[in-house]
């Protein structure tokens, strides 16, 4: 199991369409793959439970990916989010 924390850069947070970028690219795993965020775990593989996270821009998340391919998917999630999740970031 591999763990990294980030920030939520896209200014509108994890809404629909970021949420639909961000499962598209957890689902190309293997490894199970968790948001942590406050007190909750959600699938990221899922947008329903993505989206019940609440997340807002600013808000510090912990991925949290374990399996076969969890350094790769980790590493790949990371950027993913850091990159605006398919929205421009404002800087």
């Amino acid at each position: 199991m591999v763990t990294k924390k980030v920030t939520i850069v896209n200014p509108t947070g994890l809404h629909m369409r970021p949420v639909s970028v961000f499962c598209k690219e957890a689902v190309k795993y293997k490894s199970q793959i968790f948001i942590h965020f406050k007190d909750g775990e959600y699938n990221a593989k899922s947008v329903l439970s993505v989206l019940s996270a609440c997340v807002r821009s600013g808000d510090e998340i912990e991925l949290v990916c374990d399996g076969g391919d969890e350094n790769e998917a980790l590493e790949d999630m990371i950027n993913i989010v850091e990159n605006g999740l398919g929205e421009e970031i404002r800087k």
